[in-house]
């Protein structure tokens, strides 16, 4: 919906997060609700930290159909929701909240949407594969539960705060064989892993030029996955391909992730594709 079509009976959504100035999530939505002919909106709000719990409560009190959470939020959200799903209980995170009639429920579809974009377009089973996760913050639980629940025969989890690490390897054991390990740790496992994740906001916009690991020992028989899509291509991304190794850039993750929370909102099918476009367009602009 334009915002000159923006009237009283419009319904709205939006995200929060700090910093949020560079989210494609508004062009993504505004984007699928005129493509369906919804009369809904979405913006993005900054919220910083100490300010969600009031920011929830607006939720609420202005009757927002749905909100997306982001970075820092993902995890401290969850004390102020009604009911959270069991798959966003299991994974610690959540990055979607669907508001009926004042119940708020927490979902998380950052899991489901980058193995979705995993299969699609780098045409990756995690099954029976070794995975490498570089960090192990809100957008790594969810990664890392839908690996293993693909079954995925072991993930090895990577972080530079190591009791991090392992907090996430316990909680995703159950499913798989996993183990939290320190950045020194990776040579120990690196000559058994198919896939690497990489799951942190190193390499993001405006830091362009970063880049959390060596990535010298990386070969043809490795697939390198990098979950930031701002820029498309980044430092990881391309010192991979220089080795030969296969790349899978972080847009279809954002792309499913929005898919399923747009899903879970309106009851009707996303259109995925021209969610695609309206994000690709906003990079060229």
């Amino acid at each position: 919906m334009k915002q000159g079509n923006m009237d009283t009976a419009t319904v709205m959504h939006g995200v929060f997060g700090d910093p949020i100035k560079h989210s494609k999530s508004p062009v993504m939505h505004n984007r699928a609700f005129r493509e369906l002919g919804l009369n809904a909106a979405y913006a993005a709000f900054h919220v910083r930290q100490g300010q969600l719990k009031d920011a929830v409560a607006g939720i609420r009190a202005m009757q927002f159909r749905g909100v997306n959470v982001t970075i820092p939020h993902k995890l401290e959200v969850m004390d102020y929701l009604d009911e959270i799903s069991e798959d966003a209980v299991a994974i610690g995170a959540v990055n979607t909240i669907v508001n009926d009639d004042g119940k708020l429920t927490g979902y998380n579809t950052d899991g489901i949407g980058y193995v979705r974009s995993l299969k699609e377009e780098a045409g990756f089973a995690a099954a029976g594969k070794k995975v490498l996760m570089l960090g192990a913050g809100g957008a790594a639980r969810g990664v890392a539960y839908a690996l293993a629940k693909e079954g995925a025969s072991a993930v090895y989890i990577a972080n530079r705060t190591v009791s991090k690490a392992v907090q996430l390897a316990d909680s995703i054991r159950p499913f798989t064989t996993s183990e939290g390990i320190g950045f020194d740790s990776i040579v120990d496992v690196r000559d058994e892993i198919d896939l690497i994740v990489h799951n942190t906001e190193v390499g993001m916009h405006p830091n362009v030029d970063e880049v959390l690991i060596d990535t010298s020992w990386f070969h043809e028989g490795l697939t390198i996955s990098d979950i930031v899509y701002n820029p498309l291509v980044t430092r990881l991304l391309r010192e991979a391909a220089e080795r030969r190794a296969k790349t899978h850039g972080g847009l279809g993750m954002f792309i499913y992730q929005g898919a399923y929370a747009f899903e879970y909102w309106t009851g009707r099918e996303a259109p995925v594709a021209a969610m695609r476009e309206a994000v690709l367009e906003a990079f060229g602009s």
